[in-house]
Parts: structure tokens; C-alpha cells; sequence
């Protein structure tokens, strides 16, 4: 027989295909799929052509597209008053606070720059939550380290001073730690969480707690969740958001006010490509790159101009086409898909990163002029003092705002920094 030409037929726009080899003799070829970042998550039904001399064949092919969790995992992440990163080789650095052992190093001494945490473990990522850490490494493996509770091991009484295993012998594709519980999608989509539950953020359908991972209730498969103070929120695979747990001020974005301990729809019928919860409110980004907010609003976290509560999706106001966000305790971040950050909300530490402490009800851009991949806000709750970091594409860290506890790594404290300042020891992180 002849050579077969091939094709890759009823593709949208922003998926190509590859035969290797192009026009086969024998019997297989290899097909190999790109999917460009613009394409929006979904079902396509897609057809493999072969043109030879005995003829035309066509055979279906089923393409599934999902929201892209790269969206919502900084290689550097800020928790309530230290900050974590992976570097490009997997290596897991902690700075600030540690009195409860959340920079993973042995001790229970805060460092004013980044230390190594122990264990040799290489990394995907991790998140810094309220005084511990959680990661996972590169074969999927959950590891937590610091106050007690919500690392997932199982205990409660003893702070981990270095990495512990989350039971369950799970899979994890990322994981999110924030407030007092922690949340995590496997690489099946299948979403899980641990810790506290006063307010139903762990999605069991329960109000108790959890040593252990146990899973959010509704048969539901994310692409990614995100852990808030009292509730958590995720993106399934077709762009859709849910959240559960506290909802009093409308951080579930289902129009009812009304807290729930098992997932409910996000309003709007808007097709996310990720979400971050914060303190009582919620942001995400649409699959098109528009940013939507939602819950309480008394610092302008929203961003749509105004201090009122939505319990629905607000859009951000100024019209940016955003990569991602990060939601904080009073304040938001963004940066959008040529690089430029942008920061809203309350401003009492210099969190926004605009050179002064002036608060904003839209989003005013980070100083500096620097190009950013992702960007991190930590802090929790109304009472704490939120710093934000983020990284270029290059892998260089800054920070800027609260550094009480060093938590900005720049090898200083007790100044707040109003603008990013490059984190020490020259260290490459992401990817």
C-alpha cells in the first residue's frame, strides 16, 4: 500500500495536531495534540482524516480541554505572616514568622530570608497558609509542616517542625492552605479537604472537623480549589465554580446569603478559568480573562468601584484582561496576560504596592514596572497585617507590604515595604 495522508479535522481555533510519522506507510501513527492558553475549556468532537490510495477514512476523536490549573499555583505563595516558594529545581524555601515551625526548617526561629525546608522533598508547589505550609511534590505526594490541626497527618497535638505526609496515600495534582483548613484536587479531579469545618468549609456535607483528608461531597471533578478563611471554592474541569462553607456576606456567589456545607453553583453562568477565596469574599478569572469578585466588600476587595457586598459576581472595574488573581483579607491582586500587576482594596501596610497607603475601590497598578507570571496575597482575617508577593517570568521573587516578621525576604523587618523588593539569596523560582 501507499503513504496515507493525515489530518486533524474540526479542530477550533488554537488546537493543532502533529502525525509522527506524517504520512505513515505502515499501520500506526502518532498523533500529538497542542492546546494554545486562549482555547476555553470543554468537550470538542474532533476527526482524525487518512487520504490513501484505497480510499478516504474518517475516525471521531474526543478532545477535553480543562481549566488550566497553572492559573492558580504561584511558585511563591504568602500566608498570614510567612511566604514559601519552589524553585525551578523543586526546592522549597520558607522566610517570616515560625514560631509553629511553618518554614518547614526543624526549628521554630523566623528567618528574615528564605531557608531551606528539610526533607529533601522536590517540590511542585506549595502554599503557605495561617502558620503552616502545605506542597506537593512532583509525583503527587501531599506533604504539610507547621501548627497543628490542618496538616492532614492525622494529630492534632503536636506542631510538625518539618514535612509530614497527608494521609490517604492520595494522588494530588496542587493543594491550597488558608485560615485553618486545607484543601486539594488529585490528578483525577476529585476534590479533598482537612482541618476545621465550623462553617462547612471542608465540602463533607458536615460541620466537623477533619485530621484526615475527606471528600467534598457532589461527585464534582475540579481542575482546582482554592482554600479561604471560612470556605473554600473550586473550578471544575468545564469552567464552571462552586463554593461552600461561610456565605454570610455572599463569598459563595449564589445570590442567597445563605452558608452551605456542600458545593453550590457560583451565580452568572460565567466560565472560569480559576478562582481565589479570601476573607469573606471570593475573585475569579473567566476563561476570556474578565475578573469577577464577589462577597463582602468594606475595603473595596471587589473591585467595581463601590464598599457594597455582592452576593453575586461583580466585575472588576478598568477592563484588563487578567491571567490571574489572588484574593486577601481586604484586598486583591492580579496580574494580567502581558505581565502587569494590579492591586485593589484596602492599603493600610502598603499591600497594594503602590508606594504609599492609600487604599482603592479599582485597581491601580503594583510600582515598579516589572513584568510578573503570578502574584500571592497572604494575611487572614480583619486583624492581620497582609503582605503580597509575586514572580517574574524569569523566577525572581519580590514582595512588598506587612514585614513584621521578615515575611517579605529582603533580610529586613519592622519596615513595611510600599512597594516589591527583590527577596534574597538570588534564588530562581517556578517552574
Amino acid at each position: 500500500t501507499g503513504a496515507v495522508t493525515l489530518s486533524l479535522g474540526n479542530a477550533p481555533a488554537g488546537v493543532t495536531g502533529s502525525f509522527d510519522p506524517a504520512a505513515p506507510t505502515g499501520t500506526s501513527s502518532t498523533l500529538t495534540v497542542s492546546v494554545g492558553a486562549a482555547v476555553a475549556p470543554g468537550v470538542y468532537n474532533l476527526t482524525v482524516g487518512g487520504t490513501g490510495t484505497a480510499g478516504d477514512r474518517s475516525t471521531p476523536l474526543t478532545l477535553t480541554v480543562s481549566a488550566p490549573v497553572s492559573a492558580v499555583v504561584a511558585s511563591v505563595s504568602a500566608g498570614i505572616d510567612h511566604t514559601c516558594g519552589v524553585t525551578s529545581s523543586g526546592a522549597a524555601y520558607c522566610w517570616g514568622y515560625n514560631v509553629y515551625g511553618g518554614l518547614g526548617n526543624g526549628t521554630t526561629t523566623g528567618s528574615l530570608i528564605p531557608v531551606a525546608v528539610s526533607g529533601g522533598l522536590t517540590f511542585a508547589m506549595v502554599s503557605a497558609g495561617n502558620d503552616y505550609t502545605c506542597g506537593v511534590t512532583t509525583s503527587g505526594a501531599a506533604y504539610c509542616w507547621g501548627l497543628r490541626g490542618q496538616l492532614g497527618d492525622g494529630t492534632s497535638g503536636t506542631d510538625r517542625l518539618t514535612p509530614v505526609a497527608v494521609s490517604g496515600g492520595l494522588t494530588f495534582a496542587a493543594v491550597s492552605a488558608r485560615g485553618f483548613h486545607t484543601c486539594g484536587v488529585t490528578t483525577s479531579g476529585a476534590a479533598y479537604c482537612w482541618g476545621t469545618n465550623g462553617s462547612g468549609e471542608l465540602g463533607n456535607g458536615t460541620r466537623t472537623g477533619s485530621l484526615i483528608p475527606v471528600a467534598v461531597s457532589g461527585g464534582l471533578t475540579f481542575a482546582a480549589v482554592t482554600a479561604g478563611d471560612y470556605e473554600t471554592c473550586g473550578v471544575t474541569t468545564s469552567g464552571a465554580a462552586y463554593c461552600w462553607g461561610l456565605n454570610s456576606f455572599g463569598a459563595s456567589g449564589d445570590g442567597t446569603g445563605t452558608s452551605s456545607t456542600i458545593p453550590v453553583a457560583v451565580s452568572g453562568g460565567l466560565t472560569f478559568a480559576a478562582v481565589s477565596a479570601g476573607f469573606y469574599f471570593t475573585c475569579g478569572v473567566t476563561t476570556s480573562g474578565a475578573a469577577y469578585c464577589w462577597g463582602y466588600n468594606g475595603g473595596g476587595e471587589l473591585g467595581n468601584g463601590t464598599t457594597t457586598n455582592s452576593l453575586i459576581p461583580v466585575a472588576v472595574s478598568g477592563g484588563h484582561t487578567f491571567a490571574t488573581v489572588s484574593a486577601g483579607a481586604s484586598e486583591t491582586c492580579g496580574v494580567t496576560t502581558s505581565g502587569a500587576a494590579y492591586c485593589w482594596g484596602y492599603n493600610g501596610y502598603g499591600e497594594l504596592g503602590t508606594g504609599t497607603r492609600t487604599a482603592s475601590l479599582i485597581p491601580v497598578a503594583v510600582s515598579g514596572g516589572l513584568t510578573f507570571a503570578a502574584v500571592s496575597i497572604g494575611g487572614s482575617g480583619s486583624t492581620t497585617a497582609p503582605h503580597t508577593c509575586g514572580t517574574t517570568p524569569g523566577g525572581v521573587a519580590y514582595c512588598w507590604g506587612y514585614n513584621g516578621y521578615g515575611q517579605v525576604g529582603d533580610g529586613t523587618s519592622g519596615t513595611d515595604r510600599l512597594s516589591p523588593v527583590a527577596v534574597s539569596g538570588g534564588l530562581t523560582f517556578g517552574p
